[in-house]
């Protein structure tokens, strides 16, 4: 019999016929459960491959580029003490272990095939480069240390390359820029952005940087092209996957990370680390030893402290320009007992790295990196 529409399905042994009506609807509803899970699972299963595509033709097509001389080529960057450190952090740190904060979730896979850098706004005139156009202007090669603003005192969020690109400022100059922009805009293929003000454009070597390491850029750090700015934490500067350059006014535009409580103004403050010791070594004569930089200045001097002892000043390594971390060290005749180390940095122009504590939020961490090690 039809009730309102609606079909009766076969009476179940033990069953009234409303529980049966029940039962059916649960039946239904499993049903379309299992068949929405399953949808879902093809549907992530199908844009994982079609990522994994991209990737390996982004990565073939990566293989394949070859990378020009520099206008000026750097020589060869002398011994590295962390050949005889253990636990020294290497004048270039290897791509493989540089550090990455994105806020993409999945790494964009950019081919050049269509890609093309765009310099927009309040210019005189818009510039828009491809790859290869961009490869075939003069190169600048520089060493340079990035650093995230998130980096706790001591943190490994930083690290130290050698970047191969072309210099902003001359791209800029061609563009022409309004007086009355004060913000250089950075805008990735996957929509983040980065905004440094234009009076950085003082003659520090900023680039958009094409090679890292000897390398065309890994596509996880921002292949085709990045920017790369010295002087300043990376989330108000080093946009990766760079397709926009847009000249503005910082009261017309924010960058990604200023409405979510980060200063607009973001240079990098000196910083001094330990890399060695480890918190539990035997009794012998050991290095402490680490890296600290000062963009722009670069590190003059470090010291070492034990416990409430006075401060020693340690051996620096190679300077391999100002905007690059210095590695240090010392030796220590550690003796059985447990013991405070700590280290402080002081730039070339004389200013010495503050010991007040502060947090990352707004625009750096501060305070003396200390660890403690028991010896035995």
């Amino acid at each position: 019999m039809v009730r309102d529409g609606y079909i009766p399905a076969p009476s179940t042994p033990g069953f009234t016929e409303a529980q049966t009506r029940a039962r059916a609807r649960a039946s239904r509803r499993r049903f379309l459960y299992g068949a929405t899970a399953a949808g879902a699972v093809a549907l992530v299963a199908g844009a994982s491959g079609r990522w994994l595509r991209q990737r390996a033709s982004v990565a073939k097509e990566r293989a394949s580029v070859v990378l020009g001389r520099p206008a000026s080529v750097l020589p060869n960057s002398p011994t590295d003490p962390a050949t005889d450190i253990a636990g020294l952090s290497p004048l270039h740190t290897p791509n493989k272990d540089f550090y990455r904060i994105d806020t993409a979730l999945t790494v964009p896979n950019v081919s050049t095939d269509d890609w093309t850098l765009r310099i927009h706004g309040m210019v005189d005139s818009d510039i828009t480069l491809t790859y290869d156009q961009l490869l075939k202007r003069e190169l600048f090669e520089f060493d340079h240390m990035l650093s995230c603003v998130s980096n706790q005192v001591g943190g490994d969020l930083a690290g130290s390359a050698r970047w191969l690109g072309v210099r902003l400022d001359d791209l800029l100059e061609e563009a022409g820029i309004d007086p009355n922009a004060d913000q250089i805009m950075g805008r990735s293929v996957d929509g983040f952005t980065a905004g440094f003000p234009t009076a950085v454009l003082d003659g520090r070597d900023s680039i958009i940087a094409v090679g890292m390491n000897g390398e065309p850029l890994p596509i996880s750090h921002g292949y085709p092209a990045r920017l790369v700015i010295p002087g300043l934490y990376g989330y108000v500067s080093a946009t990766k996957w760079l397709k926009e350059i847009e000249l503005t006014t910082f009261e017309d535009q924010q960058g990604y990370w200023i409405p979510r409580g980060w200063a607009a103004e973001a240079p990098i403050k000196i910083q001094s680390r330990i890399d060695t010791p480890k918190q539990s070594i035997d009794a012998s004569t050991v290095a402490i030893a680490g890296v600290a930089w000062a963009p722009l200045a670069g590190v003059g001097m470090v010291e070492v402290q034990i416990d409430d002892g006075s401060w020693r000043e340690a051996t620096v390594g190679p300077e391999l320009s100002g905007t690059t971390w210095r590695q240090w060290w010392i030796d220590w005749d550690a003796q059985p007992g447990t013991y405070l180390l700590r280290c402080r940095a002081t730039d070339n122009d004389g200013n010495l790295q503050t010991a007040d504590v502060a947090p990352p939020r707004p625009d750096g961490a501060t305070g003396y990196h200390e660890i403690q090690v028991s010896v035995s």
